[in-house]
């Protein structure tokens, strides 16, 4: 079989249903008919005289041969778009495209605020999506396309999936400004006597902190848990209950609420998140000034991190409250 004999269009068919595992939403991804999508999937099957997806609880299942043929399918077409990128000449301040990151929800407003605040003069027409995604989906989504980078802790994938330190957060807690038990400092005996928030978006498991003080042999006791950080922050600023969260999310979140930030009473290590690309787009001119935006996103964040440690060391610190307290004595005056 030959290349002039084949249309290399059932190959982006096939990527789509591997990708997608159905007809159907591979028919949504690619925005064809699923007569069309089906007829392609049956010319696929007889060029290579195997089923090569075969159906289970409603799941399109590959076949040891696709799988033995997905990675070089996928190498050849990400080829074929490097070099029509290449050829395009990708100019982040003429081109429309839209970037999909990978994001964890605590890391989602103070990555965007920065990255934003980085592109929104120099890059009018791109555009960004952040989504959660599924770390046992990561490599695929990545190889796939569905996701262009995404940032998350460390993660056993293979080498297929380039990876770069990209931040490095240490734990906080946040509690209302006017905590009746909170006056300049938060010990651990009182840290494990308060009340919890914690946010996960998982239904099992424990959070990183959690986790993290597990190890310690402590545990402390969560009244409630959350899927988003933002909703924490304004029940934290109307109760006696403790949040603890990344000193990056403290950053941005402290700004608007009643809230005070003090140091995790524990001796809890660092955790450095990564930024995550897939080898096939290694060379892709977009994808390179999408990973360095980012890298340059969260070394504005570890310069905010360090110019706020700073500045508490020389007894600066300003909070909601001090804003507060300021303005009621500029209108006593």
């Amino acid at each position: 079989m030959h290349i002039p004999d084949v249309d290399l269009n059932l190959f982006v068919v096939f990527d789509a249903i591997y990708a997608e595992g159905g007809v159907s939403r591979a028919c949504s991804r690619l925005n064809l008919t699923q007569p069309a999508v089906s007829h392609a999937l049956g010319r696929l099957r007889q060029m290579f005289n195997d089923p090569l997806f075969v159906r289970r609880q409603h799941v399109m299942t590959p076949t040891p041969l696709a799988r033995e043929i997905i990675s070089t399918v996928r190498q050849s077409l990400n080829g074929f778009e490097t070099t029509l990128n290449q050829t395009s000449r990708f100019d982040p301040a003429t081109t429309r495209k839209k970037f999909v990151i990978g994001l964890r929800n605590n890391l989602e407003a103070p990555f965007l605020s920065a990255l934003m605040t980085g592109i929104a003069a120099s890059a009018p027409h791109i555009d960004i999506a952040a989504v959660r995604f599924e770390r046992h989906k990561l490599q695929r989504e990545l190889s796939a396309g569905i996701l262009d980078a995404a940032v998350d802790g460390l993660l056993p994938l293979s080498n297929e999936v380039r990876r770069e330190p990209v931040l490095t957060e240490r734990l906080v807690v946040f509690a209302r400004c006017d905590h009746p038990e909170l006056r300049t400092r938060l010990n651990a005996d009182t840290y494990l006597r308060m009340e919890h928030v914690c946010v996960m978006s998982r239904r099992t498991g424990i959070s990183f902190e959690d986790f993290e003080l597990q190890r310690l042999g402590v545990e402390r006791n969560i009244r409630l848990q959350c899927q988003n950080f933002a909703t924490a922050c304004h029940i934290v600023a109307g109760n006696n209950m403790l949040l603890t969260a990344s000193d990056h999310a403290a950053s941005v979140s402290d700004r608007a609420l009643p809230l005070r930030v003090f140091p995790c009473p524990f001796p809890i290590g660092s955790h450095v998140n990564y930024l995550y690309w897939h080898g096939n787009t290694e060379s892709d001119p977009a994808n390179q000034w999408l990973r360095a935006q980012l890298i340059a996103a969260g070394a504005m964040l570890a310069q905010n991190s360090l110019s706020k440690s700073m500045a508490r060391r020389r007894g600066i610190q300003r909070t909601p409250c001090d804003d507060t307290a300021s303005a009621n004595a500029r209108a006593a005056e």
